[in-house]
């Protein structure tokens, strides 16, 4: 199961730092199961969604040796492929606590039907975007939109991995054309091309058409096209140097441009593959180009490194 789980995508607003955190009273729960767990919750204030449906969890209660005055409750998952385990902070479920329309708070059966309305509308939904919108729902419930209490959602997606190729640039050698659209089209999972002249091969050897996005979504980065086949279809240099900027940020990415679009792209998968042609591109050999624009293999191996160590992806990348 370690490899079909998702990233823990967390998502926190916070009025202000915690003082310090509380102590969990020293309680000893019965004997561990055979299988060690792959998580351990403090609080059972979490949710179980299966078949787009919230699962009740039968709870028990420990009671310490030591202090006969306190216990704790445990609860064991047996979990099964396309679960998702949301995890919650009272932030999220006290939020708006006292006002008109929530005087007892948005409480986790609100959340609860939030979630469930969410995963069936979207049933692929990341873990990443649900945990963002459950702290957005939570926020807009909050009076004046400002949270009384620290908001925390974590949120565990039980899936097999998503896998993505990302070509870019043409290969070296003109004759390996036919081999670089071959591995568009057979490769098993989504796809992006980066580049246009790499886009025309791919088109040219494939028998397909590139049918560029009209609307301008950024004034400094040329549009998206797109391709049956293919997931997105960008420009090159800039809109990699632009996703590989938007990976760094450390504010949430609004923008709708074409690197937005592939930085997404990438953030939705798990095990990512970068083919990089190593034929030069003349245009891109202008000094008067922004230091940034440096040459494709050293760009894509900046952002590989980022999605390695921020995102904790597993990516490989591939020269031709």
């Amino acid at each position: 199961w370690t490899a079909s789980l998702s990233r823990i995508a967390t998502t926190t607003s916070s009025p202000r730092p915690p003082d310090h955190l509380p102590q969990a009273p020293t309680c000893h729960p019965p004997a561990p199961p055979a299988h060690p767990p792959i998580c351990v919750l403090r609080s059972l204030n979490f949710l179980l969604v299966r078949d787009g449906s919230v699962v009740e969890v039968e709870a028990r209660e420990a009671h310490s040796p030591r202090w006969a005055d306190r216990s704790m409750l445990c609860a064991d998952l047996d979990t099964r492929a396309e679960d998702r385990l949301v995890v919650l902070s009272d932030g999220i479920t006290q939020a708006g606590l006292g006002s008109a329309r929530y005087k007892l708070g948005w409480r986790r059966e609100g959340c609860a039907r939030f979630v469930e309305k969410r995963v069936r509308e979207a049933p692929g939904i990341s873990a990443r975007q649900l945990a963002q919108e459950i702290v957005g729902q939570a926020l807009r419930c909050a009076q004046d939109g400002q949270p009384a209490d620290d908001m925390t959602c974590g949120v565990i997606y039980f899936r097999q991995p998503r896998r993505l190729l990302v070509l870019t640039g043409p290969p070296f050698h003109p004759d390996s054309d036919p081999e670089c659209a071959a591995l568009i089209r057979d490769f098993a999972g989504r796809k992006a091309i980066c580049g246009g002249t790499t886009a025309i091969i791919v088109a040219r050897e494939l028998g397909r058409e590139i049918s560029t996005h009209l609307r301008q979504d950024s004034h400094d980065l040329p549009a998206f096209s797109t391709m049956p086949g293919v997931d997105l279809v960008t420009e090159g240099i800039l809109s990699l140097t632009r996703t590989a900027q938007y990976l760094e940020a450390d504010e949430p990415v609004s923008a709708r441009d074409a690197a937005a679009r592939l930085m997404r792209l990438l953030l939705d998968c798990d095990v990512i593959r970068f083919v990089v042609g190593t034929r030069v591109n003349e245009a891109h050999q202008d000094p008067s180009l922004p230091v940034d624009l440096d040459i494709r293999r050293n760009i894509i191996k900046r952002i590989a490194q980022t999605l390695r160590t921020r995102y904790l992806k597993e990516v490989d990348i591939r020269y031709i």
